[in-house]
């Protein structure tokens, strides 16, 4: 080991002199240039580094390449669904739309149309399925619809109800106007689907020219492109380790052992750790005048690339992350301007139930689930707990004196309501962690730690801790604020009743973290406040 690190000593100062190396200054080669040592040679290690970098960076090179692939032929699937529906809405003449619809073959010149549309679908095996609907608010009445292959298309003037995943576009295809192409990979197979508005005499939408264009065969063209892609970089790799194993020996070892060094000292934690590896891999400043140099700077040249990407992605988690917030304050914003009494309430929940969970874990309460990512998911996620109130009617939800029975048990639909759109949310999206916190937040919220509550009646800690911390807060809040139907309660009256549900309605730990930052919590509600309650002296 001592004749090894003398050996590397020696090496780096020939290097930093620009010294290329030679045969001459190694100590310990046989005659077929071998070198001897207990364990395993150098430049055995450093073949196998090569072959991992060799590797990593044709996977990568794979990657992006198929990526890049994809997208092309995406894009190509593009032009073709667009260039054809806009064929087809040159085909169609508007002005006899609802002539089509009602009358279908029998209507003049039906017949002529759909032969001419007949052709366009053909002269692409890629076109799935090719028809002209009109948008209306009861579906999609059908003006053509050919047939394709195992498939018989709808008759004219036949109503289709609008698929779950167009529901998004319907005002813009209401309104007559332009939808970005649209992906789906659903009932029809993978789809890539097309709307060109067809416009009558008067320049107004009659109705929509729509191509399927199939990208199922993508994907078994993908699979080939990438098995080619992995053979030509296999043969790259091949030859690059034959020309290595014989450089290896007297032009690569010292310098490349060093940047194998520094790679394995590389820290990825995040972007500190990358600038700091980074800096250390530049202090190496290897000079050998050869290929081998231009290897380093291109290795600083990748690691800095590396740095400078990591650093974008953090800046991009970051906006992200805001809009994400942004988006859910406007989701609880639009269902809270529905409901005339609530006032500031998704704000102020938000705010009370920050301060409860801070104080709960600080105080050590439920600590396995209540931890500091905890605390920023279910401040993130509060304001939707009240989005199920989307789905009941204004005038109950606005109603200014007492609710029925049946007006009330409409009212407590809400939950579940809020749980349904959240899980439909968490099906499109579920790695957003928050949306699960959100959906047990407006499930949940009601329920009371006696089992008396709404809407599944459970009771003690089979209710999510983070609905229990949002009961307090929603009750409280609802106790102290103005409503049509109703004065705020005074802070003494409001804390006296959350003291006496201790228990009952309430988890007794939450309700001991909600007392003892009972100042600060009253604070945030003289905040909101528009004419503040004085608080009595307990």
């Amino acid at each position: 080991m001592e004749e090894k690190q003398s050996d590397i000593q020696e090496n780096q100062t020939a290097l930093s002199n620009k010294q290329k190396v030679s045969p001459s200054s190694v100590e310990s080669v046989d005659e077929e240039g071998d070198w001897h040592c207990d364990g395993m040679s150098i430049r055995t290690k450093i073949l196998s580094l090569l072959t991992a970098a060799l590797f990593l960076f044709g996977f990568a090179s794979a990657a992006i390449s198929y990526s890049i692939y994809m997208d092309s032929s995406i894009e190509q699937h593009k032009y073709l669904g667009e260039s054809t529906a806009r064929l087809v809405s040159s085909v169609i003449d508007a002005d006899k739309v609802d002539e089509y619809i009602e009358k279908g073959p029998l209507a003049e010149g039906y017949l002529e149309k759909e032969k001419q549309l007949y052709q366009i679908k053909n002269s692409s095996p890629a076109i799935e399925y090719l028809y002209v609907y009109k948008i209306m608010e009861d579906g999609c009445h059908v003006v053509f619809d050919l047939d394709s292959e195992g498939a018989e298309g709808s008759k004219p003037g036949e109503v289709i109800e609008f698929d779950e995943a167009f529901k998004e576009y319907l005002p813009t295809l209401l309104a007559g106007g332009n939808v970005a192409p649209i992906i789906s990979d659903e009932t029809y197979g993978w789809l890539l689907t097309v709307y060109v508005p067809v416009y009558d005499s008067q320049g107004s939408c009659k109705c929509y020219a729509a191509v399927d264009i199939s990208m199922n065969d993508l994907r078994l063209q993908a699979q080939q492109f990438l098995i080619k892609l992995c053979v030509v970089f296999s043969c790259i790799f091949i030859v690059i380790l034959l020309a290595a194993f014989w450089l290896a020996k007297y032009n690569l070892i010292i310098p490349i052992n060093k940047m194998a060094r520094s790679a394995s000292r590389f820290r990825r934690d995040n972007v500190e750790a990358l600038k700091q590896s980074l800096s250390e891999i530049r202090k190496l400043d290897i000079h050998t005048e050869d290929e081998i140099e231009n290897l380093y700077r291109s290795f600083v040249t990748m690691t800095q690339e590396n740095v400078n990407f990591m650093t974008d992605i953090h800046q991009k988690t970051q906006t992200i992350s805001e809009l994400q917030k942004a988006f859910i304050l406007t989701m609880a914003d639009m269902v809270e301007r529905r409901d005339q009494n609530t006032g500031e309430h998704i704000k102020k929940t938000a705010a009370y139930v920050k301060i409860i969970a801070e104080e709960m874990k600080r105080e050590g309460a439920y600590p396995k689930e209540i931890t500091d990512e905890f605390v920023r998911r279910i401040v993130d996620s509060a304001p939707l707990h009240d989005l199920g109130k989307i789905g009941v009617p204004d005038a109950i939800l606005n109603k200014p004196g007492k609710l029925t029975d049946e007006e009330f048990d409409i009212i407590k639909s809400h939950t579940k309501i809020g749980g349904r759109i959240i899980s439909s949310l968490i099906s499109a999206v579920p790695d957003s962690e928050y949306l699960y916190d959100a959906m047990d937040l407006a499930l949940y919220h009601h329920e009371k730690w006696n089992g008396r509550g709404y809407p599944m009646g459970l009771s003690g800690e089979d209710i999510p801790i983070s609905a229990r911390i949002m009961a307090v807060a929603d009750v409280f809040d609802a106790l102290v604020s103005n409503r049509s139907y109703k004065k705020g309660f005074p802070y003494e009256k409001a804390l006296a009743i959350i003291r006496e549900e201790r228990g009952a309605h309430f988890d007794p730990i939450v309700v001991d973290a909600f007392f003892a930052v009972k100042d600060e919590i009253l604070k945030v509600a003289d905040e909101f406040s528009e004419q503040k309650t004085p608080m009595a002296e307990e």
